[in-house]
């Protein structure tokens, strides 16, 4: 069925499309893998059309599939006060992922492609086996030297502290040009806080009449989608004030958000990739620069006959302060709303974000944490080391947008 594969790639989301992209993609002089992609056929397997965002300096890989970008963002406190701030030289950056599909289809000419849902993956001596399942019932077993899958854990691995970001958002048209395009409100706090954890607006204009405006919440469970839109409505109506307006479309999901250690490697020759090998950053829920980078390093690695092992999404001292801000959120040590809003007023927006990335050294991560509540940020990190890891089941929730 794919015989002669080099590469089996398990998954048609951001980290599986990305990866087989780059893979294709050699530098002059070293031939191409051959690279057999594994999708789920259409149903609840597979997933629904997403939004991805995330920040970069200059035009990127995906310039030409993205929705929209922009160069000022504001974070709003509850009492709506908050500045709009510039992004120096990086841009925030809105990609639809039917866009990223269609777009790549011409740079992934080479791809083989299979519709099945994968029931076993098994690593061998030298090379690893995938037995798949089509819609008609025919069962197909592949072999490859490699094998990267980046299918949700169905066990989320043990933590200390596993919140969600859960959020729906409305596409929606306004009857007035009630929104400016030029500005993401990345964080609006005005909205009603929940007794545990944190709420806000989030708001990506595209035109001054349209826009994804989502309300998400930082917390352990999930709400019902009626739930959502009383929230969403109550959001739109009483705070963002748009009059009259249209809902175009929706989406919804949830995020993980834990300081639990995602192995990135699950044999010999398996690898597990994007949200499933510890892509998402903990503290923000973004993932999809993470995954660019991951994907661009095992490609090279192949590329040049190199063990192609993922490397760490986020550093170990990036994902230790992450442990700590979890932790005084899920304890309500921290005030969420005060915290955020501080840091997005206070410091500037260039390096915070480069900060959520992981671009900054120890002095700029030092001058940030004296924005924080250093008392409570203090008292956290000490109590973090003599809490044990508990495994929490998978609530199957597909992560569906990266956001803050």
């Amino acid at each position: 069925m794919a015989a002669g594969t080099d590469v089996i790639v398990i998954g048609a989301g951001a980290a599986g499309l990305s990866l087989a992209w780059r893979l294709l993609a050699p530098p002059e002089g070293v031939p191409a893998p051959r690279v057999t992609l594994v999708e789920a056929p259409p149903g609840p397997l597979r997933p629904p059309e997403r939004t991805w965002c995330f920040w970069e300096a200059g035009p990127g890989p995906y310039e030409p599939f993205l929705t929209r970008s922009w160069d000022r963002l504001r974070v709003r406190a509850p009492d709506g006060s908050g500045p709009v701030r510039p992004l120096g030289g990086l841009r925030y950056k809105m990609l639809r992922s039917d866009a990223f599909e269609r777009g790549l289809r011409a740079r992934l000419a080479g791809l083989h492609r299979v519709e099945a849902t994968v029931e076993e993956v098994a690593d061998g001596p030298d090379g690893a086996a995938v037995t798949c399942r089509g819609a008609d019932g025919t069962v197909a077993r592949l072999h490859a030297a490699w094998v990267f899958d980046s299918r949700p854990p169905a066990v989320r691995p043990p933590a200390r502290t596993a919140l969600l970001q859960h959020f729906r958002g409305w596409f929606v048209r306004a009857d007035a040009p009630v929104f400016t395009p030029d500005v993401v409100e990345l964080m609006d706090f005005r909205t009603p806080q929940p007794a545990h954890g944190l709420s806000f607006g989030y708001v990506l204009p595209t035109t001054p009449y349209e826009a994804l405006v989502e309300y998400t919440e930082f917390g352990r469970a999930p709400l019902a989608s009626a739930a959502y839109d009383r929230a969403l409505a109550r959001y739109t109506g009483d705070v963002l004030r748009l009059g009259s307006f249209r809902v175009l479309a929706t989406e919804q999901g949830a995020i993980p958000m834990s300081d639990g250690r995602y192995p990135r490697r699950a044999g010999r020759h398996v690898f597990r990739v994007g949200a499933a090998g510890g892509a998402v950053r903990p503290s923000t829920g973004y993932a999809f620069a993470a995954i660019q980078r991951q994907s661009r390093a095992v490609a090279d690695a192949l590329h040049h006959g190199r063990c192609p092992v993922p490397p760490p999404a986020h550093s170990a001292r990036a994902l230790a302060m992450d442990a700590v801000l979890l932790r005084g959120l899920d304890t309500g040590r921290l005030d969420g709303p005060a915290f955020f809003a501080r840091l997005f007023a206070h410091v500037p927006c260039e390096r915070l974000l480069r900060f959520l990335d992981g671009a900054t050294g120890p002095a700029e991560e030092f001058s940030v944490g004296l924005r924080t509540p250093v008392p409570a940020m203090l008292r956290t990190a000490v109590e973090l080391p003599l809490l044990p890891r508990r495994t929490r089941p998978e609530r199957h929730e597909e992560p569906i947008d990266d956001q803050p």
